[in-house]
């Protein structure tokens, strides 16, 4: 059985799109152990409360950046996750917890890589630049983790196709309903089921 821990910042719908496709049996062989967040508020956090799943926060801005760093892989380590999903997790995760879990961090993101990527680049914020960019076509990845900012080795991709009256909010959710919501349980499904192999190389 595969332990997964989601970090997440905000609203946690793709942490609820996982919890939906496991209730659902399109993840097999994995279970989530671990909500990891570093905003008091996130809405994630209550969601994990409702399933029942263990939920730590060590919000960022109380910490500076080496005690931030030191906390979030003493929890790690003290539960032992095979993988790590970023889930909205805005904070750039400290290369000190990339090297320990180096090949087990995935994250999504809401462009196809590597289009509007990267500092600064994230959440709506992704979808203003696209329209603005005037793109026929976005989508989402699931990409490894490393040292960089979006940077890493691209597992899944999907398109969403940008329609004229699109705004950021509406375009957002689209791209979350066609595409991260479905890529990502998919693969974490691959990952709990051998498909793809951890660590990923």
């Amino acid at each position: 059985m595969l332990s997964v821990a989601v970090m997440v910042s905000g609203g946690g719908t793709n942490l609820q799109a996982l919890i939906n496709a496991l209730k659902a049996g399109d993840i097999k062989n994995a279970c989530i152990d671990l909500v990891f967040s570093d905003n008091e508020a996130a809405y994630a956090l209550k969601r994990a409360e409702a399933e029942n799943i263990k939920k730590i926060c060590v919000p960022a801005k109380k910490y500076n950046e080496y005690e931030f760093e030191n906390l979030m892989l003493k929890i790690l380590d003290e539960n032992r996750p095979d993988l790590i999903v970023l889930a909205g997790f805005l904070p750039k995760v400290p290369d000190k917890v990339v090297q320990s879990y180096r090949g087990r961090i995935i994250n999504i993101h809401p462009s196809l890589i590597p289009s509007f990527c990267g500092k600064g680049f994230y959440g709506i914020k992704v979808h203003e630049a696209a329209l603005k960019r005037g793109v026929k076509i976005t989508g989402a990845t699931v990409h490894l983790v490393d040292e960089g900012i979006d940077s890493g080795k691209i597992l899944m991709q999907k398109t969403v196709e940008v329609k004229d009256d699109d705004t950021p909010l509406l375009l957002q959710k689209r791209v979350m309903e066609e595409a991260e919501h479905i890529i990502l349980p998919k693969v974490v499904n691959m990952a709990a089921n051998g498909d793809i192999r951890l660590p990923i190389v």
